[in-house]
């Protein structure tokens, strides 16, 4: 069977303004490519088409031609919860042309919102939830679709819901990801300025699942569990990219990277006594980071870790981050650096019970920690995070798809007036950190580091002013 895997574009900046989000960091559709590989490999003819790639088509009726010049008997769509309109702008206009081709959506919005999406959008033949890789399989086999677990089917003018895929217990048995089927891979996938010393990069994830309860974040795809890669499948998986692609740099995005001691101990000693002339970041979880963990990954290579922080409210981080806290946090920072690492903070601004004082609390938090980066998102309630239930009761939400990608503010906290002030706290907080005096003296010192990301920088300069512009008040404002 011929079938083409596409990721949509969504809707991924600010409306009415450019979406440059791409340019600042294109990252590879790393589920898809692993349903990619795993088709082929039961003998399918796939490709992968990123509307979000380099010199990917601007506008619908363009990607729709790409998709459709490859013939395909079957196309799967996987949709975050701002991607999912154009995704389904794609598919309603194959169908036009070509009715006989079978749509099939997955990914954590379809996992999220089930059997309704089937009976809201009438172009979509099947919703495969959960992992992909075995229900796209078995329906491109051809099986009969109320056999198929995971599967969400019509039948004549309903919608069947078949009992949950079980998942998959040994990720070592699936190929490495389909890299070679994204047109310019690896350079034209770029990984966040400022965080990688050597080129190209290129991302991974090697875990599935999460053990934890944050307020805030979906699971519907890989559930609570905690399953993953060895160290001895990382590893190949790393040199793979190093040997075929070049690679020099990796982000892997594992939510609990670190968790499984074993594994992390078996990797890093491949890697120190077998380099691959590569640097790695990831992310660890405050509070179980101890020095023989941080000793171990600096020897193997690894140059930055990420904390979920979120908030320096501590009312706030009992109810939404619970078994973290300020103490935990302080001294986690403290010790990655003086390992040699470095530390980026992740926050997030707007979440409910947040008020102006907490915002301001944490802006002052963030700057006491002397981070080398961190990352402020704007909260978005996803439909299947733990706080979704009961988000209309917090606070004002504008539940407009297309809009829910963490770069816009969809919800306004009780606490907090108006939309227009979260934008002017989040505004004021991004420019005080890097314009502050710590953050602008490390840089200094890490110039020479910094060379490529500067000189990508200055190739696509008039996007990134255009992207500064965001981050001052609009002369209207002003009066």
């Amino acid at each position: 069977m011929k079938i083409v895997l596409v990721h949509p574009a969504g809707s991924n900046w600010v409306p009415g303004k450019k979406d440059i989000t791409s340019t600042a960091n294109r990252m590879a559709p790393l589920g898809l490519l692993s349903i990619a590989a795993y088709l082929d490999g039961q003998g399918h003819k796939v490709f992968v088409h990123d509307c979000l790639g380099p010199n990917a088509p601007e506008d619908t009726d363009s990607n729709v031609r790409a998709i459709l010049a490859h013939d395909p008997d079957l196309v799967g769509v996987s949709a975050t919860t701002s991607g999912f309109f154009d995704g389904y702008d794609i598919a309603s206009r194959i169908k036009g042309i070509r009715p006989q081709v079978s749509i099939a959506f997955g990914g954590v919005h379809i996992s999220a919102m089930g059997a309704v999406l089937l009976d809201r959008f009438k172009d979509i033949d099947f919703l495969c939830m959960g992992e992909g890789e075995i229900t796209m399989a078995e329906l491109a086999a051809g099986q009969n679709p109320k056999l198929i677990g995971g599967l969400i089917w019509k039948n004549g003018s309903s919608s069947v819901t078949n009992p949950p895929r079980a998942q998959i217990a040994d990720l070592d048995t699936l190929p490495f990801p389909s890299y070679e089927k994204l047109r310019g891979f690896p350079k034209g996938y770029n990984l966040p300025l400022f965080s990688y010393i050597m080129t190209p990069g290129a991302t991974m994830i090697t875990s599935r699942g999460c053990l934890y309860q944050c307020s805030y974040c979906d699971r519907s795809v890989f559930k609570h569990g905690f399953r993953y890669n060895s160290g001895e499948y990382v590893y190949e998986h790393m040199r793979y990219l190093r040997t075929d692609f070049k690679v020099r740099h990796i982000n892997i995005y594992d939510d609990l990277f670190t968790t499984n001691r074993e594994r992390i101990s078996d990797l890093c000693d491949r890697l120190i006594s077998r380099p691959l002339a590569m640097q790695f970041n990831c992310a660890v979880r405050v509070g179980h980071v101890d020095d023989q963990l941080l000793r171990m990954l600096k020897a193997a290579g690894f140059l930055q870790l990420s904390l979920g922080i979120e908030t320096g409210d501590p009312g706030l981080m009992k109810i939404h981050k619970p078994g973290v806290n300020i103490e935990k946090i302080i001294d986690t920072v403290k010790r990655i650096q003086a390992n040699g690492l470095r530390a980026k903070g992740l926050f997030m601004m707007g979440l409910p019970g947040e008020t102006s004082d907490s915002i301001r609390k944490t802006s002052d938090f963030v700057l006491s920690l002397g981070l080398d980066d961190m990352n402020m998102s704007k909260f978005t309630p996803f439909p299947g995070a733990p706080i979704w239930p009961t988000i209309s009761e917090k606070g004002s939400f504008d539940n407009d798809w297309r809009k829910m990608n963490c770069l816009n503010f969809v919800f306004v906290p009780k606490g907090v007036g108006s939309r227009e002030e979260l934008d002017q706290l989040y505004n004021e907080h991004v420019k005080r950190f890097y314009s502050g005096g710590g953050w602008r003296k490390r840089f200094r010192s890490r110039l020479w580091e910094h060379r490529w990301s500067l000189l990508y920088m200055l190739r696509h300069l008039p996007t990134f002013l255009a992207a500064k512009r965001n981050f001052e008040p609009d002369k209207c404002e002003k009066g």
